[in-house]
């Protein structure tokens, strides 16, 4: 999300699919809803408007850092850990994946991570970890 061109947020690979910031907001929904089946074990869903990069960025990294917070606690766990893998968190993953190629067809490519040794720790800063 870092360093994103002036108007990626409406870029997109061909009409009629999501623009990078159409996808970032989806995102940010995922977040919400995993947080929500992890407090309360509901199934609680709502789609955002994209807001501007910089405010859906912040609204990103809040949202990562409320759920971090909360699996990090002590505080019960209310949907089975498989389930908010499975659903809400490996499809943010997938969409991360999508901004990441959109980056790089916009002319604004992302440097790589390698994420099996980079130094990811509960609680870190995003500003410290994900490039994309």
């Amino acid at each position: 999300m870092r360093d994103a061109p002036e108007g990626f947020s409406d870029f997109q690979a061909a009409e009629g699919s999501r623009t990078a910031g159409q996808i970032l907001a989806h995102v940010g929904d995922l977040f919400d809803w995993a947080l929500i089946l992890a407090r309360d074990g509901k199934h609680a869903w709502h789609n955002s408007a994209p807001l501007s990069w910089p405010a859906e960025t912040d609204r990103f990294r809040a949202g990562l850092a409320a759920l971090d917070a909360h699996l990090a606690s002590a505080l019960p766990l209310n949907a089975p850990a498989e389930k908010l893998f499975q659903g809400p968190i490996a499809d943010a993953l997938t969409h991360i994946g999508q901004i990441a190629m959109l980056r790089r067809l916009a002319g604004a490519p992302i440097q790589g991570e390698n994420y099996f040794r980079a130094e990811i720790e509960a609680g870190q800063s995003s500003a410290q970890g994900s490039k994309s």
